[in-house]
Parts: C-alpha cells; sequence; structure tokens
C-alpha cells in the first residue's frame, strides 16, 4: 500500500529538522497519541549525514478489533530515520523504516524537506508492507491510513511546536 502526503510549513529546513529530531518533540508527539516514547538516539552530527532512532510503545485503541487480538493493547514500534547531509539549498531526504514488534507490518519511506522561498515543503512517499500470505495486502491496508495519520500528524504538530518554542 503506498503512502504520499505532502505539506508546506511555513519554516526553514533547518528549524524544521532540528524539530523532527529534538526529543523533547519526540516525546510529545508520541504522548498526544496516548503512547511512551521509550528512547530516542541521534548518531552523527546533525549538521551532516546521521540518523536517528526511536522506540515507542503506542496504544492500539484505534486498531479494528481483529488487530488488537493479534497485538494486544500496546505496540512497540521502532523507527530509524537516515537522514542524509544537506543539498546546496539546505532541502535535506531521510529514508525512514518502521518496525512493528508483534505485527508482520513494515513500513518504508523517504521523507524530503525541500526548501521553498524560505518555507518548507515535507514531501513523504513510501509503502506499508506485510508479510503474512493470503492477507498480507489487507492488513497494509488496514494499516496504512494510521501510518498516513502518523507521519502527517508529526508535520502538523512540528508547525506548532516551532511556533510554541
Amino acid at each position: 500500500m503506498a503512502l504520499s502526503a505532502t505539506t508546506t510549513l511555513p519554516h526553514s529546513v533547518d528549524s524544521v529538522a532540528a524539530v523532527l529530531v529534538n526529543e523533547d518533540f519526540q516525546r510529545h508527539v508520541s504522548q498526544l497519541v496516548g503512547g511512551n516514547l521509550e528512547s530516542f538516539t541521534v548518531d552523527g552530527d546533525v549538521a551532516g549525514a546521521f540518523s536517528a532512532t526511536s522506540v515507542r510503545t503506542l496504544p492500539t485503541t484505534r486498531l479494528p478489533e481483529i488487530a488488537r487480538k493479534f497485538v494486544g493493547e500496546h505496540l512497540k514500534v521502532t523507527q530509524v530515520e537516515n537522514w542524509g547531509a544537506p543539498e546546496a539549498d539546505g532541502s535535506r531526504q531521510s529514508n525512514i523504516s518502521l518496525k512493528i514488534a508483534g505485527a508482520p507490518v513494515d513500513v518504508t519511506a523517504v521523507q524530503r524537506l525541500v526548501a521553498d522561498a524560505g518555507s518548507t515543503r515535507v514531501e513523504l512517499e513510501g509503502e506499508v508492507k506485510s508479510s503474512v500470505p493470503f492477507l498480507g495486502g489487507k492488513i497494509a491496508d488496514a494499516a496504512e491510513p494510521m501510518v498516513a495519520k502518523a507521519l502527517n500528524l508529526q508535520a502538523a504538530q512540528a508547525q506548532a511546536w516551532l511556533e510554541s518554542h
């Protein structure tokens, strides 16, 4: 199942990128959806290429009942973002992978922060896959809207965070 989202934030790429790799921001977004940020690490200098890894525990209350039977009341989600160094115009790209412990769903995505006249266009393209024979497509179809909502929530919260901090 394909993921695709684009939004524009009225802030520089540097500012948006800094928020996305801010541990306090990541904790805020996790708590906003009733979850908990268990760990957050950044490896490398954020001025160049680096990676960020977050591990969250999230409630499954918004999943369909059939999915909750398989995964329980909480999901442990590990998100790894491998960021490239800034391009000449300041734009950045991150390759994202999401692994959900106990769920046969994998998410891969590319997020670009594109410098656009003082603003940042956040572009996300990705894919949700499930390894379950015969049911994989249905599982991915069910997971895709939730993953898309989570990624869109992060962008909206980044704007609110930048305006309040």
